[in-house]
């Protein structure tokens, strides 16, 4: 059985949320990609989904005919590839920050390759901007086959996956034309985060009072968002040394740990440079090593517990000759450090939220660096928007 909703429950009509890119009327107007396009796109999707899913009256998440009773879930599985994967490592973070439930990752290319234990208390969500990503697919194939509960969050909802999964959650989010992945990523981010809200007040994990708070938190995210994308000169005078450089780096804790995949994989996807993203705590167990003189290295530091830790990590680097692109929130305090050669500071909103502003920046990294080496930025080499094979 599957079911789509709307604020107000009633079933919706599926022509009208039909996002698929070959069927969509989409211009770029006056800009000169379409990746440009999206990521300035992004206050006005987020807004979309947040009113999609949020009732402003009653200040309760809509996710209506949910098929499962929640108390028949004790544990959740996300699968993703990609920068869907990187989406699902940070709901990760959310659901074990804010509910009681066993939460696991895995990535789609490899799930149906092991010897999986199959829980029938567990729900599958599984990720995906097309909904046609054949690996994905294929690990909501297996699940279905094992009559396991599953879940879609996907931005065409007449694809395979939408069609096959018993519950669906659309990101809302519109067309994306660009390979690499933008306004879906914080679409399929902001879903993942909806329904964690959603299954925590159901199961009483978060007390009402907190899951008022995180809902009108939701509201001020696309102003948030736009803000942000308020980096672009700063971000045009640094992509010289990333492109120019043998390599680079992202590093962060926390929530930020996926941002820093995420910001390395969007660098790799447009510049055609070798970036990697690790955990800031992981520099000591080898990656240290290859930090030499002058090498860029992006560190992502929001003002929260992990903060002076982070800062620590930053100064090992630094002491050994990296150029260092910090991005962190406002604050009066001053940075924890010297020799910092670049610092991008973005609004201050609560934890659960860092991640959609830190993201920012480093798709504007990514675009400006591509730009400047004079790629095709809407279709990287060797890559395709719906990967429909193995």
């Amino acid at each position: 059985m599957l079911n789509f909703f709307n604020q107000s429950g009633k079933k919706i009509n599926k022509k009208i949320l039909l996002l698929s890119s070959d069927e969509q009327n989409y211009e770029k107007g006056d800009y000169k990609h379409f990746m440009a396009k999206e990521i300035d796109e992004q206050p006005n999707t987020i807004k979309n989904c947040v009113n999609e899913y949020i009732d402003k009256i009653n200040k309760d998440i809509n996710i209506f005919n949910f098929p499962f009773k929640e108390k028949e879930i004790n544990s959740i599985t996300l699968i993703g590839c990609g920068t869907a994967y990187h989406s699902c490592i940070i709901a990760k973070y959310w659901f074990e920050q804010l509910t009681s439930f066993d939460v696991s990752v895995d990535i789609a290319s490899e799930f149906r390759y092991r010897k999986n234990k199959f829980k029938k208390d567990c729900l599958y969500v599984f990720v995906s901007q097309s909904g046609e990503t054949a690996d994905t697919y294929a690990a909501l194939d297996l699940c279905n086959k094992n009559k396991m509960k599953t879940c879609s969050v996907v931005n065409v909802i007449e694809s395979s996956i939408a069609r096959d999964s018993k519950f669906v959650l659309p990101i809302h989010c519109g067309p994306e034309i660009g390979v690499a992945s933008t306004k879906a990523f914080l679409g399929q981010m902001l879903v993942l985060y909806i329904l964690c809200l959603k299954l925590a007040q159901k199961r009483k994990d978060i007390s009402k009072k907190d899951y008022l708070i995180r809902i009108k938190k939701l509201f001020s995210l696309a102003e948030l968002v736009k803000k942000s994308l308020m980096t672009e000169d700063k971000i045009q005078s640094i992509c010289s040394s990333f492109i120019d450089a043998k390599g680079s780096m992202f590093l962060g804790r926390g929530y930020s740990f996926p941002i820093a995949l995420e910001g390395a994989l969007k660098l790799k996807e447009l510049a055609y440079v070798h970036a990697e993203g690790y955990p800031a705590g992981e520099m000591k167990h080898g990656p240290l090593a290859l930090i030499e003189d002058g090498m860029p290295v992006v560190v992502i530091a929001p003002r929260d517990q992990h903060y002076k830790k982070t800062i620590s990590n930053m100064q090992e680097v630094i002491a050994r000759g990296a150029k260092v692109l910090l991005i962190t929130n406002k604050s009066k305090d001053e940075v924890y450090s010297e020799n910092i050669w670049e610092t991008i500071e973005v609004e201050n909103t609560n934890d659960d939220l860092f991640p959609f502003l830190v993201t920012i920046p480093l798709q504007k990294l990514a675009y400006y660096s591509a730009l400047k080496k004079g790629y095709d930025i809407d279709k990287p080499r060797n890559l395709a928007k719906s990967v429909t094979v193995e």
